[in-house]
């Protein structure tokens, strides 16, 4: 499986209205996509870790799609309901990174 992880931080300033647009396209997509698996929306939790005060404050959300190969997230990239959710996500957010991973066997860790 070949995962797509997307990690926000809307701006500060952003007005709930945008925010729903975002939330929308973000819905449309996954309707309308059919390479799409898996869709997994998580918020950011502390609860004191130690690891926590050196992590960035770049975060506070993680949106994570998953897809049977690297084709069908190609095809999620090129699809023209993903072009209205990248537009929202690039006026919403103060920060994001994206990451691909595909999956490996645990050993393959070494």
């Amino acid at each position: 499986m070949v995962w797509h992880l997307v990690l926000m931080k809307p701006r500060p300033d952003l007005s709930p209205g945008d925010g729903q647009r975002l939330v929308d396209a973000f819905r449309h997509a996954v309707r309308e996509i059919p390479t799409i698996r898996e869709v997994r929306v998580a918020r950011r939790v502390r609860h004191g870790a130690g690891y926590e005060n050196g992590a960035p404050d770049s975060a506070d959300f993680l949106v994570s799609l998953g897809f049977d190969d690297m084709l069908g997230l190609q095809r999620y990239l090129d699809h023209p309901a993903h072009e209205e959710v990248a537009a929202r996500f690039n006026q919403s957010l103060s920060s994001a990174l994206i990451y691909d991973f595909e999956s490996v066997p645990l050993d393959d860790l070494r």
